[in-house]
């Protein structure tokens, strides 16, 4: 795979840690907001049906839970590896977003961080980021 430019965001899953209160475990039953995981919309067929980021012409590789991608804020350099453990985001939702800080800019929400994924490369406060979606460290 090439590296992908895209938006990040957060979601809070398994028990509560930081600002998030106790949710499920994601689609691969482990997902927890205090490890770096992430939801990817091409964790599986199943997913890819419901997350559809070809509706926004992104064509993503199909990756299965646990998969490591390394997500880096386009704002400031900082990179997090993180673990598939969720489908989401549902990216059709979002065709056409855009995120910017200066002349980085990121379209299409492509991933969903944990809060602690997040926290390690912005602040939760900033919502979205725009980020490069990368297998290579």
């Amino acid at each position: 795979m090439t590296a992908v430019i895209g938006e990040a965001s957060w979601f809070c899953c398994g028990t509560a840690w930081g600002p998030c209160g106790s949710a499920g475990g994601g689609a691969c039953g482990n997902c927890s907001s205090s490890k770096h995981q992430h939801a990817w919309p091409a964790a599986s067929a199943a997913c890819i049906s419901i997350t559809d980021p070809g509706a926004c012409g992104v064509s993503l590789t199909q990756r299965g839970c646990g998969f490591v991608h390394y997500v880096t804020n386009l704002c400031n350099g900082k990179e997090v590896g993180s673990s598939i453990a969720d489908c989401g985001p549902n990216t059709h939702q979002f065709c056409g977003e855009r995120t910017c800080c200066g002349s980085s800019c990121g379209t299409n929400r492509l991933v969903d961080l944990t809060a602690s994924a997040f926290s390690a490369i912005a602040s939760l406060s900033s919502g979205l980021i725009p980020v490069k979606i990368d297998t290579v460290a």
